[in-house]
């Protein structure tokens, strides 16, 4: 039988003395606004994250290495259905599904993507969305809160807190480009987070969750505001961000010192030329071999610093590779095409 143990003090109890209540933590009011900004900023973004379900044609060469289907997560910016997520939740599927946060769901129509940024937008035609803003990650400091929300592993609308680690970051995109101005953070992120936002202690998207180094512990990465914006405003307007390309191989190579000294060169690194496409805009020009230091009189000392010159501006206007050919500095002129 069980036994119930009463919290009321028996009625001929004549002993008045309570035990004194302990004294508060000094750092419990501390605690207490923490808590109290992550419920805020929590309550406030949630109803904008949702969850993306996608289906991917499988690929029948090797069925084992690929999911027919995918999940991830993404916000809304804009009253009328536009999210944002990672390009890699999105690429490649065959029908996107959007469930928001009061149990909805729509079926959702990829804008464009960006894999060079790991970005896409997806549009929805709902009523009643809930709308975030994007902050100023430019004004960003070391230590400032960072909150994620996400669906990871399915657990829909999970939050979790921590800390902007580090600023400035560069981190690879599956396109091979480097992506940069990433947000370093301990905010835990897992599988399924992808996507999410990043959020500061106003509840306004500072970062697009997009990465998580598995092994280790607190290293996750957001692509900044700053470059999602951008991203977004290019996606919404040409479905597509615009870069040029000049149809090279090549790898970073250091210089022979001796041509550093002799040519004065600000760099110590350069790109070696190995292959050179026939009907590529390089074609005729660079030639394999080539050391290329240059790009319009700034230095280009590796092939990421080549990527971040052909952007759209440089697109079928004529520019000006410095090369060192047989330990010679030549000027090599190219008219980038459209990356397609």
């Amino acid at each position: 039988m069980s036994q119930f143990i009463s919290t009321t003090a028996p009625q001929n109890q004549t002993d008045h003395s309570y035990p004194q209540a302990p004294a508060p933590h000094p750092d419990a009011l501390l605690l207490d606004a923490y808590s109290r900004t992550v419920v805020g900023v929590s309550q406030t973004v949630s109803p904008s994250v949702v969850q993306i379900k996608v289906a991917k044609k499988t690929n029948q060469q090797a069925p084992q290495r690929q999911q027919p289907f995918g999940t991830g997560s993404g916000f809304i910016i804009s009253t009328d259905g536009f999210i944002v997520t990672n390009s890699h939740v999105v690429s490649g599927a065959e029908k996107i599904e959007v469930v928001l946060q009061d149990g909805r769901e729509y079926n959702g129509k990829l804008v464009g993507d960006d894999p060079a940024t790991d970005l896409a937008l997806v549009q929805i035609n709902g009523d009643g969305l809930r709308a975030v803003r994007f902050g100023d990650s430019e004004g960003l400091q070391v230590g400032q809160l960072a909150v994620a929300i996400g669906n990871p592993y399915g657990f829909q609308y999970s939050v979790t807190a921590g800390v902007i680690s580090a600023l400035g970051r560069t981190l690879r995109s599956e396109s091979g480009r480097l992506i940069d101005d990433v947000i370093q953070t301990d905010a835990a992120l897992n599988p399924g987070n992808s996507g999410g936002p990043l959020v500061d202690s106003q509840g306004r998207v500072i970062g697009v969750n997009t990465a998580v180094i598995l092994p280790a512990q607190g290293l996750c990465f957001a692509v900044s505001s700053s470059l999602a914006q951008y991203v977004v405003g290019k996606l919404i307007i040409e479905g597509k961000v615009r870069r040029g390309f000049i149809g090279i191989s090549g790898q970073t190579v250091p210089i022979n010192p001796r041509s550093v000294s002799h040519h004065q060169l600000p760099n110590k690194t350069g790109i070696l030329v190995q292959g050179v496409e026939p009907t590529g805009p390089a074609s005729g020009g660079l030639l394999v071999g080539d050391i290329v230091i240059g790009f319009n009189n700034q230095p280009v000392q590796s092939i990421d610093d080549l990527h971040k010159h052909l952007d759209e501006t440089s697109i079928n206007r004529m520019i000006e590779l410095a090369v060192l050919r047989n330990g010679q500095k030549t000027v090599v002129a190219v008219r980038p095409k459209e990356m397609k």
